[in-house]
C-alpha cells in the first residue's frame, strides 16, 4: 500500500506539468493554451464527454472574450455560427424601449450556447492538439498544494482503482461545488457572499425567438427575460420565490406569466412551445480571495460565482483562463512567474467590477416587484435615466458589454 495514499493500488504516479480539474469553458481554454505552447497537461472531468457537450448553460459572450479566443485559435466555429446582437429591449410600464449599445460603443455581443463552445474546445484540445483528458473520474482529491510537488488523485471509472498524478501546478476549474474550492483551508481565504433574495425559474423552450434581441421585462409581478439560443430554441427567465419548486410552474402558468410580464404596446405575441427545461436558480454570488493557494490556481465558478443577472459568468471564466493559461506557459517555458504572481489580483479587479454591475442591474430588474414603494420608484428612475441621459446610457453600455476592462 502507498503510505501517502493508503487506498491507492501500487502504481507509479504519472507526472504532468499541469493538471486541470474540470472541463468547462475555463478548464478547456487553459488546456488548449497549454497544448498550443507544447506544455504537457491532463484534464480531469467527472462528467462524460456526451454530458458536457449537451449541458445547456450560458449563451452570451462578450466581444472581448471572443477576440481572446480568436487570438488563440479557438473561435472558428463560433465566428461562423454565432449570432451578433447589437441592441436589447427593456419593457416596463407597458412600453418598449430599444437600447442600441453597439451604436454607443462600437462593440456587440455574440450569442453562442455554452455547450457549443465546450464541444469546440473539447475537440480542439483532445482531437486536434492531442491533449490528454479523462472523463467520468470519481472522488477527485488534491494533495500537497503548498509543496513543490502537488498531486491529484482520482478513482478510475473503468478499473475502480485510485490513481495518482503528480503535477507542477493544479488549475481548479471545477465550479462552485467542486473539489478545488473545497480544498482551500479555512482561515486562509475569504469568501464574500451576496444573496439577492429572489429565485429565477430558468426555462428552455422549443420555440423560435419572439423578438430579434434580448428582452428584459420589469413588471410588478416580477422580472422576465427572453434570450434567443437558436432559431428553434429560446431561453426564458421568470422571477420566482427563492427555493421554489419547478413543479409549481406547469406549462400553462409559465406562458401566462411570460405573456403578462413581457407584454407591452406593439410587442409581437410570444411564440410558445414545449418546455425542455425547468429549474430554479438561486440568485446569489460569492467571491473567493485570493484565487490562488500554493500551487493551486482557481478559475471560473470555482473562484467566483456570479448570478446570471448580467450574463457575466462564462465571460469571467474565459478571462481567468486567458490569464492563467498565459501565466502558466510563461512560468513553465521561460521561468517567468510574473503572470502567476499577479494572477489573483488582476482577476479579482475585474470580478468585483462585474459583481458590482450585476448587483446594480439586479436592483433595477427586481425593484419593481419588491413590494417596497421606495425600491420600485428607484428602479424605475434608473430605467428612465438610461433613456434620458446619453452619459448614463454610455456608462451602462460600457459595463453591459464589458468594454472598459482590458486584459
Amino acid at each position: 500500500m502507498n503510505a501517502a495514499f493508503p487506498d491507492t493500488n501500487f502504481r507509479a504516479p504519472q507526472h504532468f506539468s499541469v493538471v486541470v480539474v474540470g472541463a468547462g469553458p475555463a478548464g478547456l481554454t487553459v488546456g488548449n493554451i497549454l497544448r498550443a505552447a507544447g506544455v504537457d497537461c491532463l484534464v480531469l472531468e467527472t462528467g462524460t464527454r456526451d454530458f458536457i457537450e449537451r449541458r445547456p448553460r450560458a449563451g452570451v459572450i462578450e466581444e472581448r472574450a471572443v477576440r481572446g479566443l480568436e487570438r488563440r485559435g479557438l473561435a472558428r466555429n463560433l465566428l461562423e455560427r454565432a449570432q451578433a446582437h447589437t441592441e436589447c429591449e427593456f419593457r416596463f410600464d407597458g412600453e418598449r424601449y430599444r437600447f442600441e449599445y453597439t451604436r454607443l460603443t462600437g462593440s456587440h455581443h455574440f450569442v453562442y450556447p455554452q455547450q457549443f463552445l465546450v464541444t469546440d474546445l473539447v475537440r480542439e484540445y483532445a482531437d486536434v492538439r492531442g491533449g490528454e483528458i479523462r472523463f467520468g473520474v470519481r472522488d477527485v482529491r488534491l494533495h500537497g498544494l503548498e509543496s513543490g510537488r502537488p498531486s491529484v488523485s482520482y478513482v478510475c471509472p473503468d478499473s475502480g482503482e485510485r490513481r495518482v498524478v503528480e503535477a507542477g501546478f493544479v488549475a481548479g476549474c471545477d465550479g462552485a461545488r467542486g473539489v478545488s474550492r473545497a480544498a482551500l483551508p479555512p482561515g486562509r481565504v475569504r469568501v464574500a457572499r451576496h444573496d439577492y433574495g429572489v429565485g429565477w425559474l430558468a426555462l428552455l423552450a422549443e420555440a423560435p425567438p419572439s423578438a430579434d434581441c434580448v428582452v428584459f421585462g420589469m413588471h410588478p409581478r416580477g422580472f422576465a427575460g427572453h434570450m434567443a439560443r437558436s432559431s428553434e430554441v429560446t431561453r426564458y427567465y421568470l422571477q420566482c420565490p427563492p427555493g421554489d419548486d419547478p413543479g409549481n410552474w406547469p406549462h400553462e402558468r409559465v406562458w401566462a406569466e411570460l405573456r403578462e410580464r413581457l407584454g407591452a404596446v406593439g410587442a409581437p405575441p410570444l411564440e410558445e412551445g414545449r418546455l425542455l427545461e425547468r429549474r430554479v436558480l438561486e440568485m446569489h454570488s460569492h467571491v473567493v480571495e485570493p484565487m490562488a493557494f500554493g500551487r493551486l490556481f482557481l478559475a471560473g465558478d470555482a473562484a467566483h460565482l456570479t448570478a446570471p443577472i448580467a450574463a457575466k459568468g462564462m465571460n469571467l471564466a474565459l478571462y481567468d483562463a486567458f490569464l492563467l493559461g498565459d501565466g502558466l506557459v510563461a512560468q513553465l517555458t521561460q521561468g517567468d512567474g510574473t503572470g502567476l504572481s499577479g494572477y489573483s489580483a488582476t482577476c479579482l479587479a475585474q470580478v468585483w467590477d462585474y459583481q458590482e454591475f450585476s448587483e446594480w442591474l439586479g436592483e433595477m430588474y427586481h425593484g419593481t416587484a419588491s413590494g417596497d414603494p421606495y425600491r420600485a420608484g428607484a428602479a424605475l428612475a434608473r430605467l428612465r435615466r438610461l433613456f434620458g441621459s446619453p452619459l448614463a446610457a454610455a456608462a451602462f453600455a460600457e459595463q453591459y458589454l464589458g468594454t472598459r476592462t482590458t486584459g
